[in-house]
Formats: structure tokens, sequence, C-alpha cells
């Protein structure tokens, strides 16, 4: 992506397409042209605030904005959040054909750039990634952006080896027969067997959601990873603990120190992100601190929701002026 396609991207910015209230915020969508495709976004609250905005950035990859809606709340201090679908996900343009060659970190660094080009904060904001989301924060910032004010790092591994790692010690403590039949189906290749998907599902309320059933915007985006997996499946694998996706041997470990934004981790006490895969990020940011959600796994905004809102927007607004 060259810079004049994400100028003539910008050149061709839509204009809103409505406004709503929510709580005391108003919610603004539209999209970004992004070469010949397009970004949708959100933004909850006013950015001629005055207020740096946040910029959230989803996990998956692949997955969609729903499930972390819930961090619109931070709007309701004046601060504007920003969220939008990643390219291959919910409103944002989808393309079942395009194959692993397509999608690459390096995609979605310049579709992040053109958004915030678009919207014109690239001077100014803040950026919380989960997950992925997360990942790819990383890798945003690694490369020192100047207007990034503040990075949050939320429920993020540093490489995709210590996830895998982490994982089995994690399966390791699941019924011996859940183990088995995860085990078995993978062996077969079968892993969209009704018996797997019961297994990993047993996974998954222990260490990726701990409100079950879950709420309506985390089943939004599980609905449409089940109806368009493409991008997890390219990029990740068939599940959050089977990865053998084009991410498998990703890892920032040996460039995390190039981090110069003052950074705040933030993971759950029963994560899949275990503190073994977050602590190549706090030993490595020179300005960095870490939170640990007790009574969280993967989701701290959706498990402990006002807690979470409460520790991110403390730290942003050290960072305002």
């Amino acid at each position: 992506m060259n810079a004049a396609t994400v100028a003539g991207g910008i050149a061709r910015h839509r204009a809103v397409i409505y406004c709503r209230a929510m709580n005391t915020a108003k919610v603004i969508e539209g999209v970004a042209p992004f070469g010949e495709w397009e970004t949708w976004y959100r933004v909850t609250g006013d950015l001629s605030s005055g207020k740096t905005p946040l910029v959230v950035a989803h996990g998956g990859p692949g997955c969609t904005h729903d499930y972390v809606l819930s961090i619109a709340g931070i709007a309701d201090t004046g601060r504007p959040v920003v969220h939008y679908d990643q390219l291959g996900a919910g409103r944002s343009t989808r393309l079942r054909e395009k194959g692993a060659d397509f999608w690459t970190v390096d995609l979605f660094l310049a579709e992040l750039d053109n958004l915030l080009a678009t919207l014109g904060i690239s001077d100014r904001y803040f950026l919380l990634g989960q997950s992925w989301g997360g990942m790819l924060g990383a890798e945003h910032a690694i490369r020192r952006p100047a207007g990034l004010k503040a990075l949050v790092i939320s429920n993020s591994p540093a490489s995709m080896a210590l996830w895998a790692s982490e994982a089995k010690v994690l399966r390791g403590q699941l019924p011996h027969e859940v183990e088995e039949v995860l085990d078995r189906h993978e062996a077969a290749g079968t892993t969209s067997d009704p018996e797997y998907l019961a297994a990993q599902q047993v996974y998954y309320d222990l260490h990726v959601c701990r409100v079950v059933p879950n709420p309506p915007e985390v089943q939004r985006t599980t609905d449409f990873m089940a109806e368009d997996s493409t991008v997890y499946l390219t990029m990740n694998g068939p599940n959050e603990f089977f990865c053998i996706g084009t991410l498998r041997d990703w890892t920032v470990v040996d460039r995390v120190h190039l981090i110069t934004a003052p950074t705040l981790l933030a993971s759950g006490r029963f994560d899949e992100a275990t503190p073994a895969t977050v602590q190549p990020f706090f030993d490595n940011i020179s300005d960095v601190r870490w939170e640990i959600f007790e009574n969280s796994s993967h989701m701290p905004f959706v498990e402990e929701p006002e807690h979470y809102l409460e520790v991110v927007e403390s730290f942003l607004a050290e960072h305002d002026q």
C-alpha cells in the first residue's frame, strides 16, 4: 500500500452514516476507504472534544469489534473511543477469496495507519489492542509513530511460541477425557466435529470468557466467526489453542524494547494469555506497568467491566496532556 493509494482513500472518505445516543455520548459510524476496500469504524464521543482519542483494535485475527464494544464506556468520561472492524471482518470489506499471502501483519498495520489518517487523529491518539489487537499494537508501537501517546496491550502474548507452550499447560489441566477428545480429533484433522467443539468450549469457558452464557456482544462476534472465519483460519488456525496458521512463528520478543510509548499491560488471572506470555513486554518496555484482573480470563472488559474501564481510563488520563 503506497502513500498515493492511502491519500486517495482519504480523499474519498465518506460522510457519517448516522448519529445516535449511547449513554451520554453520541455515536458516529462510517467507512474509511482503504485502497479498493473499506474499513468500517464507529466513534463514540466527539473527536473534537480536546481529549486524546482511544482507538481499540480487536482480536482474532478476523473477529469483530462487537465483543470489545463495552470499552466504549470510556467515552462517558468525555474521551472519544474509536472501534473498527479490521479488513475481512464484520462490516468492513470481506475477502474470502484471498489467501495467506494477502493476510499479513503489514496489511493490518497499513489499515490502522489509514484509519488514523482518515479520522484526522494521526498526530495524537491512544491505542488499545486486545489479544491479536495487542500483538498488532505492539508492532505499531515498535515503529515509534509520533502520534502514539500511550499504548494498552490487553490479553496479548509477545510470541506465538509462548502462547502455544502455555496452551499446552492449560490443556493439561483439563479433565483427562476432555483433553483426550481434543488430541484425538486434532490428530485426525476433524476439528469441526461436534465432539471436538464441545471439548473446545470447556477450555473457552475457563480461559476465554468466564461469563457463561456469553453476553450478547460477545455472542455477535462468535456468530460472525461461525459464518466467516477466513482470516482467523488463515492466520491463527481452528481455535485459540491449536495455532497452525501463518502467525505460528510470530514474535516481538527481540524487538519489544523499541517501544517508547508509555504502556499498560492488562491480563486476567485465568487468561489464556498467561503471565509467561506477557512477561517479555514487562521485562523489555522501559515505561510499563501491569494490571492483572483477579476475577477474569481473556476478557476482563466483560468479566470485570467497571474495574477494567477505571484502570484503563486512569492510565490514559495521566498521558492526556
